[in-house]
């Protein structure tokens, strides 16, 4: 069973990591290094976020990172890690963040090419809201 644990500035490097892994899988338009994303968890952190590890036999499986003064609270990034997907592991971590936080309602984004995430979000019963578009005039 999927364990949560909140996360601390102490867990900066383990989650810049798994950053990366996360901008990688979903294709995201994001260069920055790994130093460049523990400066940005950081900063997270140290505002309006909260991090939580997924644990899963004293295993660090994934993460995820919540803006808490939202409301409803924001799901900002959502990962486990590539050897333990399609597991059943993504909708334990998900339900047991939600009853750790103490809430039934969360708001997400997934950018629209990254099919196998919509997938996953729909299949918890997540529903499209709103299109966000962007237009780069070159």
């Amino acid at each position: 069973m999927v364990q949560i644990q909140e996360c601390s500035i102490d867990d900066v490097p383990i989650l810049a990591e798994m950053n990366k892994h996360l901008i990688d899988d979903e294709n995201a338009e994001n260069s920055m290094n790994i130093l460049q994303l523990e400066r940005r968890m950081i900063d997270f952190i140290n505002t309006d976020y909260k991090a939580f590890f997924f644990i899963l036999n004293e295993r660090i499986i994934g993460y995820g990172l919540c803006n808490i003064n939202k409301s409803p609270i924001y799901l900002r990034q959502f990962f486990i890690r590539r050897e333990e997907r399609r597991k059943g592991y993504g909708k334990q971590a998900f339900h047991k963040l939600l009853e750790h936080i103490g809430i039934n309602e969360i708001d997400i984004d997934v950018y629209a090419w990254n099919k196998k995430g919509i997938y996953f979000w729909e299949s918890l019963g997540f529903k499209n809201r709103c299109f966000n578009m962007r237009y780069i005039n070159n």
